[in-house]
């Protein structure tokens, strides 16, 4: 039984919910979002929620992911989602034009990234090796940044590299020198 799934997805006023057919498509003030869910769990609007129900028992594996999903739209088109990196190193630094990331990263070369349409990546104001990642889509901007992350991860040891601005890094002590 998922728990998750259980339970209803309150709707604000901002928000319009369209149900055709297996596609939900959830509009609000910050764009507009579509999902098709498997026909294996039935999605109604009752009042001012939305209610998943699995058909059957087979159904349960994918109940509570189809709300999740579909509440993640709801706040995406509402308040959206935003997730910010830090970058550590000499001469590290971020840098954004037009719909390209460019990262100096510490190779002979500097490495651009296309920012998929629907994110926006911008520097920090106060903090230059700040970069913030927006978007109403919750799988893209996680998706997004963390191909930006895997790009130069965090090292241990001297904590150079790209990071999550709340991910705790372990650091290590170095070689402890000769005899």
């Amino acid at each position: 039984m998922s728990r998750i799934g259980k339970l209803p997805i309150e709707l604000s006023d901002k928000v319009n919910v369209d149900l055709s057919g297996n596609e939900i498509k959830v509009k609000g003030p910050l764009g507009e979002l579509s999902y098709v869910f498997s026909d294996k769990v039935t999605v109604l609007k009752e009042d001012n929620s939305i209610v998943v129900k699995p058909v059957n028992d087979e159904a349960k594996a994918l109940w509570g992911t189809t709300r999740a999903i579909i509440s993640n739209m709801v706040i995406g088109v509402t308040e959206g989602y935003k997730k910010t990196l830090e970058i550590n190193g000499v001469g590290y630094k971020f840098e954004v034009a037009g719909d390209k990331l460019i990262l100096s990263i510490g190779y002979s070369h500097k490495v651009e990234m296309k920012v998929p349409a629907g994110l926006k990546a911008q520097l920090d104001d106060k903090a230059k090796n700040v970069l913030h990642i927006s978007g109403i889509d919750k799988q893209l901007v996680g998706e997004f940044a963390s191909k930006v992350r895997a790009k130069k991860k965090p090292e241990p040891y001297k904590g150079k590299g790209i990071k999550y601005a709340d991910e705790h890094m372990r650091r290590k002590a170095g070689k402890t020198g000769g005899k």
